[in-house]
């Protein structure tokens, strides 16, 4: 069996990239895209903010303290979504097997291609200036024999990086390399294995896989495998993705918010966000989850199971808007969610009554004007005073798919 050559394609500061490209006044400066909200954080900054301190999650005043010529730039989803699409289709050129990680990071399995197309790197290069030509914007890619080793690659000679990772470079790499380098491994976990005295994957790797379990579960055994750099899982194109287990949306609000007049309207618009990704996706659910963050930041959620599957945004939002209604909040709203689960697939049968066969039809006009000119361009008259302008996408947005969002 031939070793197996997988790429990572990491954009570099991608949303920021976008927008200098775009807007050249913004060259060489340093920039933060921000959301549009009053509560937004940075999303992402430019190399020079960055180089000033300028980190993503901080909030504006923080931004500005340690960069005071930090420029504001209110992000453009649709915008990165289209350069995201058309990376995709340059990807796509040298392998089917493209595996869309995030809005800016992909995954290619090469093993097939590189008779067609030449040594690894040669490829890497070519990607690399085919992206730079059309976009304006580069990337880092790493190059090693599984995604976990090839995440990790690319990352080690930012921005702008080429790194081939070899198998027999692997053992001493990973021999000093510190646990939080590893995709899956954040500060959390990080600081629990500290307190077992491991902070490197060699330490990792030598820890009782035994031991690792009794602590973490079957996370452990995990924990393990990844430690001596082994990654069986497979670049899975979007074709191939499994069906999702749950859609939801979620959103902060502008202020902390106790009016359940206010309230109930926001239900109503993420209901409607969740319906279209779950028609688009031929799926309905019959559990609908409700998720309130309060002003002190703790988070509740509670969870109804309904007699039959749906996917319409008013039976969604009837649903949450029962769970809310036999709440008492004991504080103002921060942020709220809605979810829908227990999904299946639907087989766009007929309805029987009259009654449903109307719902099925205006919910499918509907959804084909918005699929044109954007989200809520038809809507309900409740939504009319809904919360505007442009949210900050999410880095699970792909093209296609049930993570696809409409951002026209």
């Amino acid at each position: 069996m031939s070793e197996r050559i997988i790429l990572h394609i990491d954009m570099d500061a991608f949303f920021a990239s976008v927008e200098q490209q775009s807007r050249p006044a913004l060259r060489g400066k340093p920039i933060a895209v921000i959301g549009s909200g009053k509560r937004t954080v940075i999303t992402t900054s430019s190399y020079e903010a960055r180089a000033r301190g300028v980190r993503t999650g901080m909030n504006i005043f923080e931004g500005r303290t340690v960069c005071p010529e930090l420029i504001l730039v209110v992000g453009n989803n649709r915008k990165y979504a289209d350069t995201s699409r058309g990376i995709v289709e340059i990807l796509q050129d040298y392998t089917p097997l493209v595996e869309v990680y995030s809005i800016d990071e992909a995954f290619l399995d090469l093993t097939g291609s590189i008779r067609l197309f030449g040594s690894p790197e040669g490829i890497a290069r070519r990607i690399k200036e085919r992206i730079r030509k059309r976009f304006g914007i580069r990337c880092s890619i790493g190059i090693a024999p599984n995604k976990l080793l090839a995440k990790l690659s690319a990352g080690l000679e930012k921005p702008d990086g080429l790194v081939r990772l070899r198998p027999e470079e692997v053992p001493s790499l990973m021999e000093r390399l510190p646990v939080t380098q590893l995709c899956g491994i954040g500060k959390r976990l990080g600081e629990h294995l500290a307190a077992l005295g491991i902070r490197t994957c060699g330490e990792l790797g030598c820890f009782p896989m035994a031991d690792l379990c009794r602590r973490f579960g079957m996370v452990g055994e995990t924990l393990s495998v990844m430690a001596r750099g082994i990654d069986l899982s497979p670049v899975v194109p979007l074709c191939e993705e499994p069906a999702p287990k749950s859609i939801g949306h979620s959103t902060t609000l502008s202020r902390d918010i106790s009016d359940k007049e206010i309230l109930h309207r926001t239900l109503l618009q993420l209901s409607e966000r969740v319906a279209r990704r779950a028609r688009r996706n031929h799926l309905c659910g019959r559990t609908v989850t409700l998720t309130l963050r309060y002003a002190d930041f703790s988070t509740f959620s509670k969870r109804v199971r309904l007699a039959h599957f749906l996917h319409h945004g008013p039976e969604i939002y009837l649903a949450a808007r029962e769970i809310l209604s036999s709440l008492r909040l004991y504080q103002a709203v921060r942020l709220i969610g809605v979810t829908l689960s227990g999904l299946t697939r639907d087989y766009l049968q007929l309805p029987l009554f009259a009654e449903e066969r109307k719902r099925e039809e205006i919910s499918r006009a509907m959804d084909a004007v918005n699929d044109r000119y954007g989200m809520f361009t038809v809507t309900w008259g409740t939504l009319l005073k809904r919360s505007k302008g442009p949210g900050v996408i999410s880095p699970a947005w792909r093209p296609a798919g049930s993570h696809y969002v409409n951002v026209r």
